[in-house]
Parts: structure tokens; C-alpha cells; sequence
């Protein structure tokens, strides 16, 4: 499934549903990892309320705070100046496909399960969070080389 590692591009935007749960942790994953080595947003197909306090947790538990995060759509995207836009759920990858239409940019699909599924405790769900979570940030770590100078 992955790729192997390619460059660090200039501004990437991480899409799912609403923004409020995938997106959100694979933003905040992003600037953990590469600080101001690379612009990056997200949004959902569809604008969501608030975040979701699950993602706030266990986005707390590695030291990212998105308590302030607004979710947002690609209509309310300030720049659409990206060079890659990556994909998290397929109502995502159809939006950014027609986003994208008549632009030069790469649109990658990862496939990624939405933990508000999950049922039982809220430990077996904070659980749920965890493992998305620490998905993306494999997937991030193995698809991102870190530039030599950063």
C-alpha cells in the first residue's frame, strides 16, 4: 500500500467527511512532524459542527491541541494553492476530484475507517481514535522523507 517515501511538498490538504475527526488528525499529525517545513490544511466534502472531542483527546495524548480548530469545506478553503491533497474517505476523493478538475494537482486516497462507528466504553472507543490515529501517523511518517536541512 504505501508508496515509499517521496519529497516533502510545499502545501498539503488532508480531506474526509466533515472535518471534524480524520482531517483534523492527520493536520494536526502534519505539523507535529514538520512544524513550518510544509503548509498544511484540511476540510471535509461537508462542513461538520465542531470537532470531535474523541479526536481532541487523543490528539492531546501526543501533544496537538485543536481545541480551536473550525471545521470547514472546500468551499470555504482560503487558498487552493496545493500541491498534493489526500483523500480520507470516498465522498472526499469525489469532492476533491471535481475541486481539482482544472488544476495541476496530485490527489492521493487512503482509505481510512471513521472511529465514530465504534461502539462499547469510552475507553474501547477512545481506542477506535487511537488506532486512526496512529494510523496517519505511520502512513505520514512512511509516505514523508524529512529534508536534510529540517
Amino acid at each position: 500500500m504505501s508508496e515509499g517515501r517521496r519529497p516533502l511538498p510545499q502545501a498539503v490538504l488532508f480531506a474526509c467527511s466533515h472535518n471534524v475527526i480524520r482531517s483534523v488528525m492527520a493536520e494536526a499529525i502534519m505539523r507535529l512532524r514538520f512544524g513550518k517545513l510544509v503548509w498544511v490544511d484540511s476540510c471535509g466534502a461537508r462542513k461538520g459542527e465542531v470537532v470531535d472531542p474523541f479526536t481532541v483527546a487523543v490528539l492531546d495524548e501526543i501533544g496537538a491541541d485543536v481545541k480551536k480548530h473550525r471545521p470547514k469545506s472546500f468551499r470555504d478553503l482560503d487558498d487552493a494553492s496545493f500541491d498534493l491533497i489526500i483523500t480520507l474517505t470516498p465522498e472526499a476523493h469525489h469532492q476533491a476530484l471535481e475541486f481539482t478538475r482544472t488544476m495541476a494537482v496530485d490527489v492521493e486516497y487512503w482509505p481510512t475507517m471513521d472511529p465514530s462507528l465504534a461502539q462499547g466504553s469510552r475507553e474501547q472507543r477512545l481506542e477506535e481514535y487511537r488506532a486512526v490515529r496512529d494510523a496517519l501517523e505511520r502512513r505520514i511518517a512512511s509516505r514523508f522523507e524529512r529534508p536534510a536541512h529540517g
